[in-house]
């Protein structure tokens, strides 16, 4: 069930990320993210000015995630504004729409300067928007995986109005980027249990190796 504003914050977490959508005008990021947090689509959608935010709790295995949404407006005059609100994001979803080919062709754009300003390890979601326009199609499902396969990226295709794979998508990137978090995580507790310090035991080599620490590399394509 999709939390709402007061029950995001009232309702104690584990975690808190903070997510952003990102890619040009009018692709879909603010119905994406309002059909995620609240269930809702709004057919007369107004352009971003700015970032607008939401909240959504997720359960993740036994932990509770309470996930920030930042959506960045596309427009090209508030690029410098939003900018700065890569900062500190674990995740971040680069949508385009199915339906205007430019806003495939700038994607490249858009993930330079992800890997400008964005942590190194972000995670991210390729998200094809609007896949129930399928009879207006300008970009190929197929061109869509296969940038994502270049570029070390999940993707999904999406649609807003008709609440398609949207909860898939979010879902995807939030469990990623806590599995991300818990490899960290496993990663320093190793880290300090094998690094001799006083009154601190040594772990042995073998101990080392039961201890599983392989990454999940499953994306889903769809």
């Amino acid at each position: 069930m999709v939390a709402n504003m007061a029950e995001a914050f009232d309702e104690e977490c584990d975690y808190l990320f903070k997510t952003v959508l990102i890619g040009d005008s009018a692709v879909g990021k603010s119905n994406l993210l309002s059909r995620f947090a609240r269930d809702e689509f709004r057919l007369d959608s107004k352009p971003t000015i700015g970032v607008e935010f939401a909240y959504r709790n997720i359960k993740v295995g036994d932990k509770l995630i309470k996930t920030q949404l930042w959506d960045t407006a596309g427009q090209e005059r508030y690029r410098a504004i939003t900018s700065s609100y890569y900062r500190g994001a674990l995740g971040a979803m680069l949508v385009y729409d199915i339906t205007r080919r430019a806003t495939f062709s700038n994607l490249k754009k858009w993930l330079v300067e992800l890997r400008e300003y964005a942590d190194s390890e972000m995670v991210i979601v390729l998200v094809g928007n609007k896949s129930d326009l399928g009879h207006k199609r300008a970009v190929d499902k197929e061109e869509g995986q296969s940038l994502a396969e270049q570029e070390g990226l999940c993707f999904m295709e999406t649609s807003a109005l008709e609440n398609a794979n949207v909860e898939e998508a979010f879902v995807q990137m939030i469990t990623r980027i806590h599995e991300s978090n818990s490899q960290k995580n496993l990663e320093v507790k190793i880290g300090d249990a094998t690094t001799p310090t006083a009154g601190k035991a040594i772990l042995a080599v073998d101990e080392v190796s039961a201890v599983s620490v392989t990454k999940s590399t499953n994306c889903c394509y769809q």
